[in-house]
């Protein structure tokens, strides 16, 4: 293991490099944590579709908090001609 952080270095500590790059990845654990807290509250999804659906809604929100933006206004745009699109990448 020691030897693979150590071929890997770069990458392993990026975050020392690049500020933009996180120090942990509990933004991933934190998109999975709703989730798993829906089903722990209420046992399970009443159905694969709205398993789905929340899924989506989860992602959506995720993203635009990601890239700072007004979590009421992106879904605002929703509802408009001109929806908000998240930036991917």
């Amino acid at each position: 293991m020691v030897e693979r952080f150590d071929n890997h270095r770069h990458k392993v500590l990026a975050f020392l490099y690049d500020l933009h790059v996180p120090f942990d990845n509990n933004l991933a654990e934190r998109d999975i944590r709703m989730a798993k807290l829906k089903q722990k509250i209420s046992g399970t999804f009443r159905s694969e579709e709205m398993a789905e659906s929340f899924c989506r809604i989860r992602s959506f929100i995720s993203t635009v908090r990601k890239q700072s933006r007004n979590i009421m206004e992106a879904i605002k745009t929703l509802y408009t001609d001109s929806p908000l699109i998240p930036i991917h990448g």
